[in-house]
Order: C-alpha cells, then structure tokens, then sequence
C-alpha cells in the first residue's frame, strides 16, 4: 500500500501541512497583533489595544513618500514589463526561428543573476552613460528583473490557446492586428493580470537593486529597512504594513477569482469548438 494514501501517511501530510502553515503565517500574525499594541517599542507584554499607530502613519511624509515612489515604481514597472512580455511570449511560442532556444535563454537569463551582482553592474551602467538615480533607474532594473517572471506567466496560456482559432479569423479577413485584439488578447487576458500583479509585487517588495540605483527617493522597502535601527518607528511601519498586505490579499483573491472565470469561459471555447469539428 501506498503510505501515502494510509491513514497514518494522510495524519502524517495533515500534521506536516499543519505545521508548515504556522512557519508561514505565524509572523504575520504577530505583525498584525503588534499593530494594535499600545507600546511605543515592539515587544512583550500587551499593553493595550490602540489605532494609534495606524493614525500617526498617515501623518508620516517620509513614509507615504517610500510608498508613492514604491507605487509609482511598481506600476511603471509592471506596465511596461506586460507590454515587452505580450509579443516576447508570441514570438516564442507561436513562431518559429534560428536562435530560438538562445533567445529563450537570453530573455530568461535575469532568473539566475545575483541581484547583488545586477544592482552592482547598473550603478556603474548608470553612472558611466551618466543618467542620474531615481525612481525611474530604480524602474529599470526592476523590469529587467521581473521580464522572465511575466513571460513564464503567459507562456503556458498562451500554449492552451488553439491556434486554430487565431487562423480562422484570418480565413474570415482579419489582420494580425485586429486577430491578436479580438482573439488572443481577451483569451490571453487572465495570464496578463497575473503577469501584471506578480510583477507589481516583485517590483514593490524589491530591495536589492534599489538599495543601489534609487538615490536619494527610497522606495518603501528601503524606508522599512532603514527604520530598523530607530524602534520608536517601527509601530507605524508595522501598521502600514499590515494595511499593504491587506490590500494585497484583496487584489489577490480577487484576481484569482477572475482567472477561474477565465479558465471556465477558455474550456468552454474548447469544447465549443471541438463539438464544431466533431459536428
């Protein structure tokens, strides 16, 4: 017998499950418990439930700086990153080419640079062309960075989508741009959000190579970081932090959500389309 599918092998997976589960949400747990704690410095035992430090954020110009120039930058980032990895992803799966594997390789290569080794090489790019850091440098890396993640996202989207129904509508007249507008882009429009708010959350929580490219506007993470060293600031840190995973967690659930009303409407076509040629 598999010990798998055992009673005590299903025990042991719930328990190891169980177990894995509390490593990975206990700290944020207790993040948010400390957000409600009514102690200037971040430590046992509860001294009372207060919105105190959720209020004095708001009042905080250089931490609602870090997190514009953070929102600013993501969304920069993931705008731009979506639009270089929709034809990336086309080109690599709907065409054939000498290279194709070396292409692939290149456009993948970011995965496997050290950050620290990447943030090192553009403060020198920047500095030697002579483009001053900021925000926008900041961009830069992060889209490089977060290319590959985007086109591994489509990639196997676009794969699941039949061929067959891009060349009907050629057969029918339409462009290749008004095929890709009609057909391919609402099919692949799932994996684009994915794509879009992985990369939002890369370029966001990114510290690395901003830490050597953003000048003189840290991004949030670079703020947080920073604070580290000064504990009566880390309540209204931990505050907003927990505000930010919260947002995150609705955008989250919510895109999930979308992308399974999606995959329901691509099976549909499927079949539909299947009962046509059966028919």
């Amino acid at each position: 017998m598999n010990p798998a599918v055992s009673r005590g092998g299903r025990r042991s997976l719930w328990i190891f499950f169980a177990l894995l589960v509390v490593f990975l949400y206990a700290p944020i747990l207790i993040l948010i418990v400390f957000s409600f704690n009514d102690r200037t410095f971040v430590s046992f035992p509860w001294q009372g439930f207060t919105f105190r430090w959720y209020r004095e954020f708001v009042h905080n110009s250089a931490l609602l700086g870090a997190l514009r120039t953070s929102a600013l930058v993501a969304t920069l980032t993931s705008v731009v990153t979506v639009v270089l990895a929709i034809p990336a992803s086309i080109l690599l799966v709907r065409r054939r080419f000498f290279a194709k594997g070396a292409v692939s390789g290149l456009l993948l290569a970011p995965l496997v640079i050290p950050l620290v080794v990447f943030g090192i090489a553009l403060l020198i790019l920047f500095n030697t062309v002579g483009i001053p850091l900021s925000p926008l440098t900041v961009a830069i890396g992060h889209i490089v960075i977060a290319l590959p993640f985007a086109i591994l996202t489509m990639v196997p989207r676009l794969e699941r989508i039949s061929v067959s129904l891009e060349e009907a509508s050629r057969d029918l007249g339409a462009g290749p741009l008004r095929t890709f507008r009609s057909i391919t882009l609402p099919l692949l429009a799932p994996a684009v959000l994915s794509a879009f708010l992985i990369v939002f959350t890369i370029s966001f929580d990114e510290v690395v190579v901003a830490s050597f490219i953003a000048g003189d506007q840290p991004t949030f993470p670079l703020y947080l970081f920073s604070q580290l060293r000064l504990p009566q600031r880390l309540p209204q840190v931990i505050a907003v932090a927990v505000v930010v995973m919260t947002v995150s967690s609705i955008v989250v659930i919510a895109s999930e959500v979308g992308r399974r009303l999606a995959d329901r409407r691509l099976e549909r076509v499927a079949n539909l389309q299947q009962e046509v040629s059966a028919g």
